[in-house]
């Protein structure tokens, strides 16, 4: 696996051969769900790419980029049982040489104004940048993200557009852990009892899709919200949206593919979550 730390030397590297390049972007702390990304873009690429960035222009809370999990040791060895080809490991004078004081302003319209965008803000502006330069350094063929960041993978498919690129997003199913939490770098931030109490964001997601042809979201939603505060969590927001566009939505619909997302936070934690609603 080559290890690179400068944009130069891996677009030299890259502008040397014709293959196809699939390409993982990551802020380290990596779990099954990163491998699982890099897996399948082995499977359709010939050159797999991954970087590892902690961007700080997307963390609006300093407290939570400053306790961000660094483990590069720990990383390189995971991506490396998995047959990574390249890790890009940059600097962030790398990634902002000029500065983060004028940052490019992206146009994403409805989607910064919900759910992240609403409660974060300034996050997907800084999603954008970084992704943006990384798509520019790598050019890669496919662009692979998880489910578990539901928004994001829609802020990035109207990055592509606005930036009229050719680059395929690729969104793989969320990673879970046995008893249902998603898969998250933040997951280790949590003490073991924080760690049990956290499951119950996906059995609220659970809850939801069983009941949703019975009861009302409203009631769903409040059921679920004030079960979470019992147990020690804070919700942040429980919503059901249209999936295609995260066009908020007041009750289910079974004429629309739907989307039910949830964010809490738990010892200074914030965890998010979604699941799509089977009809």
């Amino acid at each position: 696996m080559h290890i690179l730390q400068f944009a130069k030397d891996l677009k030299e590297l890259l502008t040397s051969t014709k293959s196809t390049i699939g390409f993982v972007p990551t802020m380290g702390a990596l779990h099954e769900g990163h491998l699982s990304l890099i897996q399948h873009a082995k499977q359709e690429n010939e050159i797999t790419v991954c970087s590892i960035f902690v961007n700080p222009t997307q963390f609006n809370d300093p407290k939570d980029f400053a306790k961000y999990p660094i483990t590069i040791g720990e990383d390189i060895e995971k991506l490396l049982s998995v047959g990574t080809d390249i890790l890009f490991l940059p600097d962030v004078k790398e990634m902002y040489p000029f500065g983060m004081d004028n940052l490019e302003l992206y146009d994403i319209g409805y989607l910064d104004t919900i759910l992240d965008g609403k409660y974060r803000p300034g996050h997907f502006n800084g999603v954008c940048n970084i992704v943006h330069k990384l798509l520019m350094i790598v050019e890669p063929t496919r662009l692979y993200m998880g489910q578990k960041d539901f928004q994001q993978c829609l802020v990035v498919k109207r990055l592509l557009e606005i930036t009229q690129s050719s680059v395929e997003l690729i969104t793989c199913p969320t990673l879970r852990e046995s008893d249902g939490l998603a898969m998250s770098s933040r997951n280790t931030l949590l003490s073991p009892q924080g760690r049990e109490k956290a499951k119950a964001i996906f059995g609220s997601l659970q809850y939801i899709n069983t009941n949703w042809q019975s009861i009302s979201f409203a009631a769903l939603s409040t059921h679920c919200a004030r079960e979470l505060c019992e147990i020690g969590l804070e919700p942040e927001y429980i919503l059901l949206a249209e999936a295609d566009s995260l066009i908020l939505l007041p009750d289910f619909d079974s004429s629309k593919k739907m989307v039910v997302l949830v964010a809490a936070k738990l010892e200074g934690v914030r965890l998010i979550d979604n699941l799509l609603i089977a009809h």
